[in-house]
């Protein structure tokens, strides 16, 4: 899905400003250049300069977000047993989990507001595929099967009308959706970037395992809310994405937890904090966006009623 671009302007940002809505817009216009593929070019000293400076401000931004986790997986298990009753236990008790939001997106948003709270949704959304492919590098090999067995599936077992990122671009088109990072609430941009930075860089990697998993684990029950909504709206095949995802992250989750993090877990004790924060950081942005788009959406539900 192409996102609309537009330059950004602004001066430096210091530690105490990564959560501000400037900040992440302008952290996801530096990812949106610097993954695109591109040829070599005569500037590429200045962009390495530029990348020099970002890289620091992502790297306070994803600490400051590891801060924030710190209290919750202080006591997180680290034989495998009971680091995998702990994981499988935030699809109940993790942050943002069974939010009133969808719900009512299942049973009243209009299409209006379906539409913009999908929009926000897609401007924050990384990329599960690339995430994957990022995350995969130089792990062990049980784990990175799973990760392979999982990227093969968004890829639509080498099928391009089975491709899952396609899906969503096409409900973007049938309704019309013109995501922007300059129009998008700073929640969901910085879920996408905290995403991108734990799957980007190789010190994060155990954050980003336990990131990608935690989505598995939790998306099935808000897809279906939103499958249902766009069902409801008349929203036909287009929303084979979300109808898809309520059924197929549930084997996901099941083997991703079994294949990748209890094989993980076992060979090195240490890294379940490391998986478990990235789990932590995911579901409380994910939390932070479902309070901004509630406090939108109802509080213009409300104002239409008066």
């Amino acid at each position: 899905m192409q996102i609309v671009q537009t330059p950004w302007q602004g001066a430096p940002l210091d530690a105490e400003a990564v959560y501000d809505t400037a900040f992440q817009r302008r952290l996801a216009w530096w990812n949106n250049r610097r993954l695109q593929p591109a040829f070599p070019s005569d500037d590429w000293a200045a962009e390495l300069a530029d990348d020099h400076k970002m890289r620091l401000l992502e790297g306070l931004f994803l600490e400051r977000c590891r801060e924030d986790a710190a209290a919750r997986v202080a006591d997180v298990p680290t034989d495998p047993d009971g680091f995998i009753a702990w994981y499988e236990g935030l699809k109940q008790t993790g942050p943002g989990q069974n939010d009133a939001l969808f719900p009512w997106l299942a049973e009243e948003a209009d299409m209006e507001q379906m539409r913009w709270f999908l929009t926000q949704e897609f401007t924050g959304e990384a990329g599960f595929d690339d995430l994957l492919a990022y995350t995969q590098v130089k792990l062990p090999v049980p784990a990175k099967l799973e990760l392979a067995r999982n990227y093969w599936d968004e890829m639509g077992r080498g099928s391009e009308r089975g491709m899952h990122g396609p899906m969503l671009g096409k409900l973007a088109r049938a309704l019309d959706l013109k995501p922007t990072i300059d129009t998008t609430l700073a929640a969901p941009l910085a879920l996408g970037n905290a995403m991108v930075a734990m799957a980007t860089n190789r010190r994060y990697a155990y954050q980003s395992i336990g990131a990608l998993g935690v989505i598995e684990l939790t998306a099935p029950w808000r897809a279906a809310h939103v499958a249902e909504g766009l069902k409801r709206l008349n929203v036909g095949k287009e929303r084979q994405y979300y109808a898809l995802h309520s059924v197929i992250d549930v084997k996901h989750s099941e083997t991703w937890n079994a294949e990748a993090l209890r094989p993980l877990v076992a060979a090195d004790p240490d890294c379940a904090r490391h998986i478990a924060e990235g789990a932590i950081i995911r579901l409380t942005w994910g939390e932070r966006c479902f309070d901004a788009y509630r406090a939108h959406l109802w509080a213009e539900a409300q104002r239409e009623v008066a």
